[in-house]
């Protein structure tokens, strides 16, 4: 067992924010929608959108590359 695994023998969640893109979500995740219902990931990871133009929320689709999203720096 490493520093990053938990007593469990899990690995913890990574969350990885790309420059003027999603956050990366890596790792055993439990997602609840504003409406409380929770939002089944089909991936072990997944990308969750910051630019609030996404066509498929809460997951990004690329939309921030067209339509300007930056990060602050």
């Amino acid at each position: 067992m490493t520093a990053d695994d938990d007593a469990r023998g899990r690995r913890p969640v990574r969350i990885t924010p790309c420059p003027d893109g999603p956050l990366l979500v890596r790792g055993p995740v439990e997602l609840v929608g504003a409406d409380g219902e929770t939002v089944v990931p089909r991936r072990r990871t997944v990308a969750l959108c910051r630019c609030g133009g996404t066509a498929t929320p809460p997951w990004c689709d690329g939309t921030h590359k067209v339509n300007g999203f930056r990060t602050s720096d």
